[in-house]
């Protein structure tokens, strides 16, 4: 719990929600929950630069807004203090799952987010894909040593 309690969590959910919500709106409206589009992304021979534009965006948008926000304010306003990765090693399992994960992606045409965002639909190649992808993370969860 925060320093400031109740208030602060239900702030913290709400505003995680309204994220949530405001990334899916951005994804349906860019296109990028169609797996069409990644894979136009992927293909050397008819590439498709959209999904370049829009992870550019968000990459300028992060970069700039992420240190205002942290030049500002010492402390974030619902939570004790900023958790930002502290590891900076680059090791076999993060490389693996890297790969994995990129592997994934471009089979799929769909990573997380949009995957997401599609299952929400009902489109049953979107819910099959959020299932595995959870599985994998049960089963992440249940083997790890971290």
């Amino acid at each position: 719990m925060t320093a400031c309690g109740l208030r602060c969590r239900v702030m913290a959910i709400v505003l995680a929600l309204a994220s949530g919500a405001l990334f899916g709106a951005g994804l349906l409206i860019s296109g990028m929950t169609q797996p069409d589009k990644v894979r136009g992304f992927l293909d050397v021979t008819a590439w498709d630069p959209s999904l370049a534009f829009v992870m550019g965006g968000a990459l300028v948008t992060y970069a700039v807004i992420s240190r205002v926000i942290v030049a500002r304010r010492g402390d974030p306003w619902f939570d004790i203090k900023f958790h930002l990765p502290t590891r900076r090693d680059l090791d076999l399992p993060l490389i693996l799952g890297s790969a994995l994960f990129g592997v994934g992606w471009g089979l799929a045409g769909a990573c997380p987010g949009p995957g997401i965002v599609a299952a929400a639909s009902g489109n049953l190649d979107a819910l099959l894909f959020v299932g595995s992808m959870l599985a994998g993370m049960w089963i992440f969860s249940r083997t790890s040593r971290s």
